[in-house]
């Protein structure tokens, strides 16, 4: 399997306070990322949550090697022009380790709400956002006229440490995020698919791109699974299912929807799971880890120390 270059990643799992820790660990341990996502109102009263962007600079400052994922980072809730100078700084105090996931929300309106934005347009404003955001990293001058952003004559400098720019991921589950990949994005991070949606989403961005003379040779492939380890699948689910029910409710009986989405059960369940989403396209696994607290660690450590290596050809 060392042929298909597979890359291994998770996300914050032991606390906003233990980020430097966790990152000098993780590269330790040998994982190629650490991502954290974001929200600014999770629900109301809000539940606890962090900007990301902050988060992974302290990853950092802590690692020499890591890469840094936003996953995500909620595009609509940003202007172009400071999203443009905060990502060239952090990618150039990083030494160029940013890789940049980018989403549109919409989980929570009440966030929208206390910003003063209309969750409805939150599509429309990411995808102004990202138009003038690539044209900043170049640093030459922009002057943009949009229905959300106006820009004249403005610009960067100094601009992203990587060439020609960071690894824009797009995450989403439906067509227009998949367009949006298509369009602005360097590569795609769905969230919440199982394996035979995955391998759909891979065959139309591929059309999409086709139909659009998108180049997709240097396209990243990544997924973003939940993962559970546990002696059984049923007290896997079980745990995941207290962990996420209350953020994603797509109806229906919410520990059958766990099993359609996540890792559960041993490592070799999780193995074999996983493999389904490689055979399906995935490149670039990061795992969030969907358990108490004091559990994660231990996830951290057999991740990296047992199923990563099957995949490595150990």
């Amino acid at each position: 399997m060392a042929d298909l270059d597979l890359h291994f990643g998770a996300g914050l799992a032991l606390g906003v306070g233990e980020t430097a820790r966790q990152a000098r660990w993780m590269e330790e341990l040998g994982y190629e990322y650490l991502s954290a996502g974001e929200h600014f109102m999770r629900g109301d009263p809000p539940g606890p949550t962090h900007a990301t962007l902050p988060v992974l600079a302290v990853a950092a400052g802590a690692t020499d090697n890591l890469r840094v994922l936003s996953s995500i980072l909620l595009t609509p809730f940003y202007h172009p022009l400071m999203l443009a100078r905060m990502t060239a700084t952090l990618d150039a105090a990083s030494n160029g380790r940013l890789t940049l996931g980018v989403g549109v929300g919409g989980e929570f309106p009440v966030e929208f709400e206390a910003a003063g934005l209309q969750v409805n347009q939150r599509g429309r404003r990411t995808d102004e956002c990202l138009e003038v955001l690539r044209q900043l990293w170049t640093g030459e001058r922009v002057t943009f006229s949009g229905r959300h952003f106006q820009l004249n004559e403005a610009m960067i400098n100094p601009t992203p440490v990587q060439q020609p720019n960071p690894p824009v991921w797009v995450s989403g589950r439906r067509d227009a995020a998949m367009a949006r990949a298509v369009k602005f994005g360097d590569g795609w991070m769905p969230y919440f698919y199982d394996a035979p949606r995955y391998a759909s989403s891979v065959a139309k961005i591929k059309g999409m791109a086709a139909e659009t003379g998108r180049d997709l040779s240097n396209f990243q492939w990544a997924h973003f699974p939940y993962i559970a380890i546990y002696p059984t699948e049923q007290q896997a689910a079980e745990v995941a299912a207290t962990q996420l029910g209350g953020r994603y409710l797509y109806g229906g009986e919410f520990l059958d929807i766990v099993r359609k989405y996540c890792l559960l059960g041993t490592v070799q369940n999780c193995i074999e799971q996983l493999q389904e989403y490689i055979d399906a396209g995935a490149r670039h696994i990061v795992f969030s880890i969907s358990c108490p607290r004091e559990d994660r660690a231990r996830h951290l450590e057999t991740i990296a120390k047992e199923l990563i290596p099957h995949f490595r050809g150990k």
